[in-house]
């Protein structure tokens, strides 16, 4: 039997049922937090290139839009690949580098300007994705914890039930 405070509650009982209210709450912001993602992911309306445009390690994607954080880290990765393809391999910072050299020696490579605009607006489109990804992925911790918050509630209501032992 458990102690009861002034009011008559037992300390573990009013965690449990705290817990048992948070631990829906967290459900519920979860699931809004993924389909806002999802929204905002579809408002994109972001397409894998179609099978034979695409590396084989991706061609699960093949023709299908971005719409989760699963898609949206595989999206980020093709995007790498692509870059890498059009800057040889080139950052954006390594990049501006080149330009600012090409420039303190008197010279103005657009080229080599019109190549890091790419590299940012890549980097952007890949930060944006990451971004979606790992909200993603923080939308499922807070399903696991709202979860277990929920069981770990209803198990400490339940071990403090009257007549148990």
């Amino acid at each position: 039997m458990r102690k009861k405070s002034c009011r008559g509650v037992s300390p573990l009982d009013a965690v449990g049922a705290a817990m048992l209210v948070a631990g829906p709450a967290m459900l519920v912001r979860a699931g809004q937090g993924r389909r806002e993602i999802r929204g905002e992911l579809a408002a994109q309306e972001i397409t894998f290139p179609d099978e034979g445009r695409i590396p084989d390690d991706l061609a699960a994607y093949a023709g299908r839009r971005v719409e989760t954080g699963r898609q949206a880290r595989a999206y980020a990765r093709l995007i790498k690949r692509n870059l890498a393809g059009a800057t040889g391999g080139r950052t954006y910072a390594q990049l501006g580098a080149g330009l600012a050299e090409a420039r303190a020696n008197g010279g103005d490579d657009e080229k080599l300007a019109e190549l890091q605009r790419t590299a940012f607006t890549g980097e952007m489109l890949r930060a944006s994705l990451m971004s979606a990804y790992q909200a993603w992925q923080l939308t499922l911790l807070v399903s696991c914890l709202g979860g277990m918050t929920t069981a770990l509630g209803a198990g400490l209501l339940a071990s403090g039930a009257p007549g148990r032992v």
